[in-house]
């Protein structure tokens, strides 16, 4: 279970509290606002912890983000409580890759609600690209969000994920459809917690999205793609990164983080 009055407390959320619709769309957008992406710990070989009271703890206590097992176990618990009927996915992540790169293994998560009879694809914990609304799992429909229009593809037995973008539309990761049990997950975790190819062992990132902006780091490669606007980019010292850690991305910097700040204005 999760305690509700905390974590709508996080997201800022006050609306009703019934599996309906709109619920569902008000909480997908709040969330990724309210609640940043990042794997910091990653990078400081602490490991990463999926059971429902280390998550809790982390990022709805500790004022702290997370990666996709955290955000997504996190809300798939939330719309449980409120009576939605919920499966959780799982993805191959084809974000910034070549076409011909093999496949990659499942650690993603992604879900799957019924919502007044229908069923939609929900995700929270996607970094830069997030959604931050539910889409119909409908295949070939293109759906527009506030920030980005998404469709998705059969391939094989799997959905694609597509965004379009400036380049036209770019795969985010193939979700497979057969529900998947928590030891899945704990699996998926370790490997992209701990495994020396693991991106999340090398990169220094966090992402944010809210109603105005998408907010996002690499290194020290602060980006800002305004809602209808122009993006722009900036290049920050130590200093720079670690007060958009703050400000921006809302986390509370910790001593402990400053040699991987300092090591990221360096990549």
């Amino acid at each position: 279970m999760v305690d509700l009055d905390a974590y709508f407390a996080r997201i800022g959320y006050q609306g009703p509290r019934e599996p309906t619709l709109a619920v569902l769309r008000s909480l997908h957008a709040l969330h990724p606002a309210a609640i940043p992406f990042e794997a910091i710990d990653c990078l400081l070989d602490r490991g990463i912890d999926i059971a429902p009271e280390a998550v809790d703890a982390k990022l709805i206590h500790g004022g702290r983000g997370g990666y996709c097992f955290e955000h997504n176990g996190l809300f798939r618990r939330v719309l449980a409580a409120l009576g939605f009927e919920v499966e959780g996915l799982a993805a191959r992540v084809r974000w910034n890759m070549p076409d011909d790169v093999p496949p990659q293994p499942r650690t993603h998560m992604v879900l799957k609600v019924l919502a007044e009879g229908e069923p939609w694809m929900v995700d929270v914990g996607f970094g830069g690209c997030v959604l931050t609304a539910p889409l119909r799992l409908e295949p070939g429909l293109e759906q527009q969000t506030d920030h980005d229009r998404y469709r998705l593809t059969p391939v094989g037995e799997d959905l694609r994920l597509e965004v379009l973008r400036e380049a036209g539309w770019v795969p985010a990761y193939d979700i497979g459809l057969s529900p998947c049990v928590q030891r899945d997950y704990e699996m998926a975790n370790w490997f992209t917690s701990t495994h020396p190819t693991s991106h999340f062992r090398h990169n220094l990132l966090a992402a944010r999205t809210t109603p105005e902006a998408r907010y996002g780091l690499l290194f020290n490669r602060f980006t800002i793609r305004p809602r209808g606007g122009e993006t722009a980019h900036e290049m920050l010292d130590a200093a720079g990164i670690e007060r958009v850690l703050r400000e921006v991305f809302k986390l509370p910097v910790e001593p402990e983080w400053r040699p991987i700040i300092e090591a990221a204005v360096n990549r």
